[in-house]
């Protein structure tokens, strides 16, 4: 069935750079929406990221607009989080997920908490 795999995470000092991967199997990154989320110890899960792999629309979470930058490569059905300028408040476990239904609109994937297939996550610790 669908696995979405991450990849990429580890320690870094802060103004460090970071690129995470997610490679999926029994499932195509093509017209659909995938995103990144993250999770801090105490903290409830938030969005980070996310594309819509048919038009190229991106959406970020203003924490991090300007420093991560969310891609594609539909060759190796890979989705990518390049992270740069990273700071302490990064730190946190970071997740793919991709709609597992019909989803052309980027913002309509952040809202529903439901219809997503999930990676298992990659640790990214940032050092001050």
């Amino acid at each position: 069935q669908v696995q979405l795999v991450e990849s990429g995470g580890g320690s870094v000092q802060a103004g460090g750079s970071l690129r995470l991967s997610c490679a999926a199997s029994g499932y195509t990154y093509s017209s659909n929406c995938v995103g990144w989320f993250r999770q801090a110890p105490g903290k409830e899960r938030e969005w980070v990221a996310a594309i819509y792999t048919g038009g190229g629309s991106t959406n970020y979470a203003d924490s991090v607009k300007g420093r991560f930058t969310i891609s594609q490569d539909n060759a190796k059905n890979t989705i990518y989080l390049q992270m740069n300028s990273l700071k302490p408040e990064d730190t946190a476990m970071y997740y793919c997920a991709a709609a597992s239904i019909r989803c052309t609109y980027v913002w309509w994937f952040l809202k529903d908490k439901d219809n997503k297939y999930w990676g298992q996550g990659t640790q990214v610790t940032v050092s001050s």
